[in-house]
């Protein structure tokens, strides 16, 4: 069976918009295979470090609240 790592990756840019706080941050509780591809794609800045959160792009901000709006409202 393949995996669309591309859907795994949208699923975790919504679920990093859940835990938004300071208006770009999100607490890093995801893969780290997740978040190195994330960071590729531009979404969010390098995730590697001890800090427990990550920071969004401009365009990563504006993905994850589109996809949170998607996948998560009724």
């Amino acid at each position: 069976m393949a995996i669309n790592t591309d859907k795994i990756d949208d699923a975790a840019l919504a679920l990093l918009y859940l835990t938004l706080h300071d208006g770009y941050r999100a607490w890093k509780g995801f893969d780290w295979d997740v978040l190195g591809r994330l960071h590729d794609k531009g979404m969010i800045h390098d995730p590697v470090g001890k800090v427990k959160s990550v920071v969004f792009t401009q365009e990563g901000l504006e993905r994850a609240k589109t996809l949170f709006e998607e996948l998560f409202e009724e």
